[in-house]
């Protein structure tokens, strides 16, 4: 009966605080800064076009920075904070060592502050940059809506707890994604994101090396591909070399991540988690195709809109940070 109190209890209060988070989002808009930063977008988009021009392989660290961010606290740039010397910040988290772009998003920021002094926030900074980095990498485009406001508060341990982990499957996954207000096709179809960008031998060592008692490589890996691979990452300890997470189109963002995938050759275990749950399987093996680029368009920029809504500060709460790897 305690128990059951207890639910009655707590399924309400979760109903309020995704119910919080919805009336947060509902205030953001499209043009939310057009009388107090008329250009933002614009600004933006031009110093992206440099940024990408000089640096290609940097549009999948910049997508992956927003998701990062969203995934802990909301998209409140929490990610961007320095650690202090009595706090270690959610960048300096395992999960986030990897993490790059942090000076681009300085870069950007320091545009929109001689253009428009403390008015956009580096939330929202941060979500067109993912945008931009998207369509500069051949990708779709969608319409951002603004108004976030800058988090105060960034924690180490709550982004080794919340972010999903590379060896996650689909239970853990979709736990980690529900929790968010994120689905199980959110799942498949983010996880497209896993076109761009490159991994450290680190995070997919444990699949070539020692998997299990029973196996040394993950048997739901493709064995060519593996031996590939291994070419690569010569011990779970190299930490210099990088492999490609969309081998042959890693700066472009395209479907070809779930043909890999399909022939189980994605380079994550929650990649190759994808072919284990019948709604994301299905998810994949169609888009892996190749007759399905614009549905997979589609789906991505409704799932970025849904993922930039995440725990939203708006009106009053938290503040325009003047830089964003420090509180004001």
């Amino acid at each position: 009966m305690a128990i059951r109190s207890c639910l009655v209890v707590l399924l309400p209060i979760a109903l309020l605080l995704l119910a919080g988070s919805s009336l947060a989002a509902a205030q953001l808009q499209v043009g939310y800064y057009s009388k107090t930063c008329p250009n933002v977008e614009a600004i933006v988009r031009d110093e992206m076009k440099k940024i990408i021009s000089a640096a290609p392989s940097l549009a999948g660290p910049l997508l992956r920075l927003h998701f990062h961010d969203c995934f802990v606290r909301g998209c409140d740039a929490s990610v961007l904070l320095n650690s202090t010397e009595d706090n270690l910040a959610e960048r300096d988290a395992k999960p986030n060592k990897s993490l790059r772009g942090f000076s681009s998003v300085e870069r950007v920021k320091a545009k929109l502050e001689a253009a428009c002094p403390n008015t956009v926030s580096c939330a929202d900074v941060l979500t067109i940059m993912a945008r931009d980095a998207v369509v500069l990498a051949k990708g779709p485009s969608w319409p951002v809506a603004l108004g976030r406001r800058d988090g105060k508060v960034s924690s180490a341990t709550e982004a080794t707890n919340e972010l999903p982990p590379a060896y996650g499957d689909i239970p853990l996954l979709t736990k980690i994604f529900a929790s968010k207000n994120l689905d199980v096709k959110d799942l498949a179809v983010l996880s497209g994101a896993h076109t761009l960008g490159t991994a450290h031998c680190p995070s997919y060592a444990d699949r070539l090396y020692n998997f299990s008692s029973a196996y040394t490589t993950d048997p739901s890996l493709d064995s060519e591909y593996a031996d590939r691979l291994r070419t690569r990452c010569k011990s779970p300890d190299d930490k210099a070399m990088l492999s490609e997470m969309d081998p042959g189109s890693y700066k472009t963002f395209d479907t070809s991540y779930y043909r890999h995938v399909a022939k189980r050759r994605g380079l994550f275990q929650s990649d190759a988690a994808l072919l284990t749950d019948a709604t994301t399987r299905e998810y994949v093996q169609r888009i892996a195709t190749g007759k399905f680029d614009d549905v997979f368009f589609r789906d991505f920029s409704e799932s970025m809109i849904k993922m930039g809504n995440v725990g939203v500060l708006t009106g009053a709460e938290g503040e325009i940070r003047k830089k964003c790897y420090i509180v004001n």
